[in-house]
């Protein structure tokens, strides 16, 4: 890699992890190495890029026009790499956001059939059920589960799941079990991600809805944490059919009011706005497209 494309580089992740040091982790590099480089870039450029303070670092003006170019650089670079070798050989690394509720049983899965099509790439999944900042962790590619909150990013639809409500068959054997949404008010509910809505579970069936509220003794943040609480026999908890499928296939939990509808979970990928998707991460999305259950 030449000094002025790894500047380059370097200036980008600065930019989005806000740190020196962060930025040389990632491209294994030192602290001070990476301090004298973009230093060397701002002489060249002939402006100041960067405002340095002891506890933070800010773009200046021209940094940020800086940015915006750069970017678009690399990706097309990237792109023209990609072309030139041939549309099937992706190289270099992709960083994929997800949950990591739906990162373990869904796409870990598939990853064997991607990396061995795939060989030359390097793939880091970045799992966390708090959605990241795409652009500060230097993400291609997020995979988003619900409602796309970032209008201004390039999307793709990878597909629809259904939500559902479960219990375990010990809580329903102690508390009974729910034939039609109304009785669900009367049981305790589990609040997961997928079930956060202060309006609360909302129902359709036979063109009727219905919305109930239910009561809460127990929240958690994880649907990992909502699906075992769930079968630990500790209430009623609604998540997707992705995020509790081994569970009931197992019997550890059993699916509640199968005629009631609950609006479907849409999984995207979204594209980090400002600059064109990555090869790799256009694949990547392609991939889980063609090979997700449905």
């Amino acid at each position: 890699m030449n000094d002025k494309l790894l500047a380059l580089r370097l200036f980008s992740r600065v930019a989005r992890t806000g740190s020196f040091s962060a930025a040389a982790r990632e491209l294994d590099l030192s602290q001070p190495s990476v301090s004298r480089i973009i230093a060397a870039l701002e002489q060249d450029v002939g402006a100041a890029l960067v405002t340095r303070t002891t506890r933070a670092l800010t773009l200046t003006d021209a940094g940020t026009d800086y940015l915006a170019r750069v970017e678009a650089i690399l990706a097309s670079l990237e792109e023209a790499d990609h072309v030139a070798r041939g549309s099937l050989e992706l190289r270099g690394s992709l960083r994929v956001a997800l949950s990591a509720s739906f990162g373990v049983r869904e796409v870990v899965p598939l990853l064997p059939g991607f990396l061995k099509r795939h060989p030359l790439l390097n793939v880091n999944l970045l799992m966390n059920d708090q959605r990241q900042d795409t652009l500060k962790e230097g993400v291609d590619v997020a995979v988003r589960l619900g409602d796309l909150a970032d209008s201004s990013a390039t999307a793709r639809l990878i597909g629809r799941t259904h939500r559902l409500i479960a219990a375990s068959p010990d809580y329903l054997k102690a508390n009974g079990t729910p034939t039609a949404p109304a009785e669900l008010a009367t049981h305790t509910a589990i609040v997961g991600p997928a079930g956060t809505s202060a309006a609360g579970w909302l129902f359709h069936k036979d063109g009727r809805d219905m919305t109930i509220r239910v009561d809460s003794r127990l929240s958690v943040s994880a649907n990992e944490g909502a699906v075992a609480a769930a079968v630990a026999g500790l209430g009623v908890v609604t998540t997707s059919l992705w995020g509790c499928r081994a569970e009931l296939a197992s019997g550890a939990l059993v699916q509640l009011l199968p005629d009631w509808k609950m609006k479907d979970v849409e999984v995207h990928g979204m594209f980090t706005p400002g600059r064109p998707p990555k090869p790799s991460a256009r694949a990547f999305v392609e991939y889980l497209i063609a090979e997700l259950p449905r």
